[in-house]
């Protein structure tokens, strides 16, 4: 299949599709009239490149190439995957789905970025309509991992089922929603507690900050790593969700809500929440708010992460298809992109983010030689009992860290590792020296490893006896 993308539309939606599919090695092409589309583009590109890699211990594909048409056959042609991101208007949408049908080639996925209108509602009056799917992503489409995918019965299963590996090889989770419905999944969630947040604004009973406090100092943590079901299935305690619906399932025919009415859209209305918005947020930029709002989930997800949860279970099957480039000589340990979170006042890496890439690239080794995660859980593991490090060159923010190991000492209960750190052109940023201790969990004493283990870092320990040994081996503080 060839890795090329087609979008039609380079606004918020558009521009966030685009840095999805380029930081994944796709090709990209945009088409939009709009004169400022390529300065939008360009802004939405440098957020995700600060933001996306964050979330990895290893280094996304190689950037594909942008490109910004002035013809939409120029976009479309060979793409294998054609994503609409067009102002919510239908007679606007069907005019070019007319377009896009008539240019794609016949095998491409064509997705639609709404997020109100049915597929049915998108393919009528279009003479191959089996193509076209909802692809409804969330904003920032770079960094959540949610897409909604909604076809029709005119949908071609195949259509579905390759829409669904695509999105899946981009680390987004792909959820194809059974039946199609007006506004899908999660935005009918959201109008819920939209309406219902506009009254509680416009009867006086908390302004946008206090609503928004509510939402992010309480549910809104919960829900990150839950949802709502599995949320509630706890809040019914030992007895799980019977319980809890038969606690609570009467108090919904009390009269807490108004979902079911909305309150009169006005002038009077508008500014109310206009003006409290500003007082809330009025201090920072627009850029400035997504900077934060990246920052945090980041580091949100990386905690997901530490325990596969939600948003982080996506991370993981994503990182575990990533590749991991081979070095002639020394195995390559970690390879990944420097997140703005190990940088510092000085704008580059500072002492302490060293020591973690390199303990980062002791795992690594771990993993070469089978001790895992299994071996671990059953009671083996390595502690580090002295690291020295030497500082060479600067790291920024941004670059590609990669490490390679050469195994010193490999003998009964010892280990003696040598990482080099190398950032771009292959120049070496720092060394770290670091001698482990095999220990049984269980006893808390030191131990042999297992025969599979001794066997593999042996046979790492041979090879790189006939390497020279590092300069820097067995340095001390101060050294010259």
């Amino acid at each position: 299949m060839t890795k090329k993308a087609a979008l039609i539309g380079g606004g918020v939606i558009g521009g966030g599709w685009a840095a999805r599919f380029l930081l994944n090695g796709w090709d990209v092409d945009v088409f939009d009239p709009d004169p400022e589309a390529e300065r939008k583009i360009g802004e939405v590109l440098a957020n995700a490149r600060r933001s996306l890699p964050s979330l990895y211990d290893k280094a996304l594909p190689a950037e594909g190439s942008l490109r910004l048409v002035r013809d939409m056959a120029d976009a479309i042609a060979d793409a294998s995957w054609v994503q609409e991101s067009v102002p919510e208007r239908l007679d606007l949408k069907h005019k070019v789905y007319s377009q896009i049908t008539a240019l794609a080639e016949t095998d491409a996925v064509i997705g639609s970025s709404t997020s109100g209108f049915k597929p049915s509602q998108l393919q009528e009056g279009l003479e191959s309509p089996g193509q076209i799917l909802v692809a409804h992503p969330f904003n920032p489409v770079y960094l959540l991992p949610l897409v909604e995918v909604v076809p029709s019965d005119k949908t071609s299963p195949n259509t579905v089922k390759r829409a669904e590996e695509v999105l899946a090889s981009l680390g987004m989770k792909p959820l194809v929603v059974r039946k199609e419905i007006d506004a899908h999944i999660a935005d009918r969630l959201l109008e819920a507690v939209w309406r219902e947040g506009l009254w509680l604004i416009k009867d006086g009973i908390c302004t946008t900050e206090e609503l928004d406090d509510a939402i992010r100092f309480g549910f809104g943590l919960r829900w990150a790593q839950m949802g709502l079901f599995e949320t509630y299935r706890i809040a019914g305690g030992e007895a799980g969700m019977k319980h809890f619906l038969d606690q609570f399932g009467p108090c919904l025919t009390w009269p807490w809500t108004k979902l079911m009415d909305v309150p009169e859209y006005d002038d009077a209305l508008v500014d109310l929440i206009a003006g409290q918005s500003d007082a809330q947020s009025g201090h920072m930029t627009i850029r400035e708010l997504e900077q934060l709002r990246d920052d945090n989930l980041v580091g949100i997800m990386r905690a997901l992460r530490k325990t596969g949860s939600g948003a982080g279970g996506a991370i993981l099957a994503h990182e575990a298809t990533l590749a991991t480039p081979e070095s002639p000589d020394l195995p390559v340990t970690l390879h990944r992109q420097i997140p703005q979170t190990w940088t510092d006042y000085n704008g580059h890496m500072n002492e302490a983010t060293y020591m973690e890439a390199a303990s980062l690239a002791t795992d690594g080794f771990m993993e070469l030689i089978g001790c895992d995660a299994a071996y671990i859980a059953k009671g083996g593991t390595y502690f580090t009992a002295e690291s020295h490090v030497r500082f060479l060159n600067e790291l920024h923010q941004g670059q590609i860290l990669t490490i390679t190991t050469q195994v010193i000492q490999a003998e009964g209960k010892k280990l003696h590792l040598f990482h080099y750190l190398r950032g771009p052109d292959e120049v070496l940023a720092a060394t770290v020296e670091t001698f482990l201790i095999h220990m049984d969990l269980n006893t808390r004493a030191s131990s042999l490893p297992s025969d599979a283990v001794i066997a593999a870092m042996t046979e790492f320990a041979d090879a790189h006896a006939k390497l020279p040994s590092p300069d820097d081996l067995g340095r001390h503080v101060g050294q010259r």
